[in-house]
């Protein structure tokens, strides 16, 4: 897959030597090509070596890392009429034959608006267009594909990964907000909203009538996320989410490879197994140890670019699919993230109920859904990316989100502990005729089936340490250079 920076020098001067030093924090393993363009000028490289030596002579520079997913993508920056563009993601419904980003380029040059582009879109993704006195950026209404902006004295400065931010000294980063364009110079970053999700009373709705339309668009996402592959892989934990992705994916007529992964010895992997069996779909089972886990994880510190604990027990295992599907020479896995957010999946969701009522719930979930690209997507896209895999969400849209605000609690969950949460989601499980044990499946977090929280606890109780200290310690490890870490 592909990285995007962009950065402003303050002061006037030349920025190209800084946007290659922050492309460098960025190349893998799966890096074909290296580029950089100031407004007016283009120029791209089989190396960042090569790279270096191009003097551009400009305060306003982007660059693009490129690792070719599938066949018609090709190297970036691309030259505009009077600017320059780099673009990373994916625009479904993309019938054209060019690449989703010779689309966007083509648009911009017909002088439509990054505004209006940007509403209509479908899709996921990032990008930066260089103009002559400015850069201006923009991100997907949910946030699939990350970005980052920051500044310092000397820069102002936008890139796929912190670490790049890092690199040139700008320590203070935050992620660049969904539904807004940004407009960058020498003077720092202003945003504009374009698209927003507005709070709202719920609609009064039957499980009937929401299940019919809520499968709708799961079986459209699903299609626009899966045509023109000839095959797909599903992160799968036999549960409700990648059980519904795979089946519908099934449906689409391509291939489905079911990734399932886990610490040895764990009861959820012969559930996983019976569920696969059950939807005749085939099953790749791969099973780890506890030095497994030590082994990965400076990589997953690396990649996150944070100490979170629950980001980090939650990334160890999604690597490992990430990891063996590209393995398998798949191009593109569907994992089920932001279903829990959009339907009521947390238990927390029903303590909140159930102590303070519908309305403070639903707000919850609300702000939970704005935030979801903060909380699970940026993580999932960095480590796909690291892989060479192209992440796509199902779940993870616009009008699915827009759909989910408006329900009513009742559809969502039980009002008693224990009981069952994504009520709605569940009825769309058995209009599908998937069996009743997946669909009625109480849901369990990764981090816990897998057992990797298990030993990131005992890892860190051996040096007396909490969890999150101990993550802290080895995040400052390995970004021990750039003296920063989340």
């Amino acid at each position: 897959m592909e990285a995007i920076i962009a950065v402003v020098n303050k002061k006037g001067e030349n920025a190209s030597d800084t946007a290659v030093a922050m492309l460098e924090m960025l190349a893998h393993r799966n890096a074909i090509s290296f580029g950089i363009a100031s407004p007016a000028t283009v120029e791209i490289e089989r190396s960042i070596r090569t790279l270096r030596g191009k003097d551009l002579d400009s305060p306003i520079i982007i660059g693009h890392v490129f690792s070719q997913a599938l066949p018609q993508e090709k190297p970036q920056p691309m030259k505009l009429e009077n600017a320059t563009l780099v673009f990373n993601g994916r625009i479904y419904a993309n019938m054209s034959g060019i690449s989703d980003a010779e689309v966007v380029a083509k648009n911009l040059s017909q002088k439509e608006s990054v505004e209006n582009l940007v509403k209509r879109l479908e899709g996921s993704f990032a990008f930066v267009v260089a103009e002559s006195e400015r850069i201006v950026a923009s991100r997907d209404i949910i946030g699939n594909y990350p970005l980052y902006y920051g500044e310092n004295k000397d820069f102002v400065a936008l890139a796929s990964e912190r670490k790049a931010l890092w690199k040139i000294g700008i320590e203070a980063t935050d992620s660049f907000p969904p539904r807004h364009i940004g407009f960058v110079d020498k003077k720092g970053l202003k945003l504009q909203p374009v698209k927003t999700l507005v709070y709202s009373k719920s609609r009064q709705m039957s499980m009937e009538n929401a299940a019919k339309k809520l499968q709708k668009l799961l079986q459209q996402s699903t299609k626009e996320r899966v045509s023109g592959l000839k095959e797909v892989g599903v992160a799968f934990s036999g549960g409700l989410d990648s059980s519904i992705n795979a089946f519908l994916a099934k449906n689409s007529g391509i291939d489905v490879h079911l990734i399932y992964v886990s610490l040895e010895n764990q009861p959820e992997t012969k559930y996983a197994k019976e569920a696969a069996e059950e939807l005749k779909l085939p099953i790749h089972v791969y099973l780890y140890r506890e030095k497994d886990v030590t082994k990965v994880l400076p990589k997953i510190l690396w990649l996150i670019e944070e100490s979170d604990p629950v980001k980090t027990s939650i990334g160890v295992p999604f690597y490992w699919i990430a990891e063996r599907v590209a393995e398998m020479n798949l191009k593109v896995l569907l994992a089920g993230q932001g279903a829990d957010e959009l339907f009521g999946g947390y238990k927390r969701y029903v303590s909140e109920y159930l102590r303070y009522g519908n309305e403070v719930v639903r707000q919850t979930i609300f702000n939970d859904i704005l935030q979801l690209y903060e909380t699970n997507l940026e993580r999932d896209s960095k480590i796909c990316n690291f892989h060479n895999v192209e992440l796509r969400l199902p779940f993870a849209t616009y009008s699915m989100a827009k759909f989910a605000t408006r329900l009513p609690i009742k559809l969502l969950m039980e009002r008693k502990e224990n009981g069952l949460r994504k009520l709605v989601l569940r009825q769309v499980a058995k209009n599908l005729g998937l069996p009743r044990f997946i669909a009625e499946k109480p849901k369990k977090a990764i981090q816990y089936t897998t057992g990797v929280n298990k030993v990131l606890r005992r890892l860190a109780t051996e040096e007396e340490l909490t969890v999150r200290e101990y993550l802290q310690k080895m995040c400052r490890k390995v970004f021990e250079e750039l003296s920063c870490c989340g």
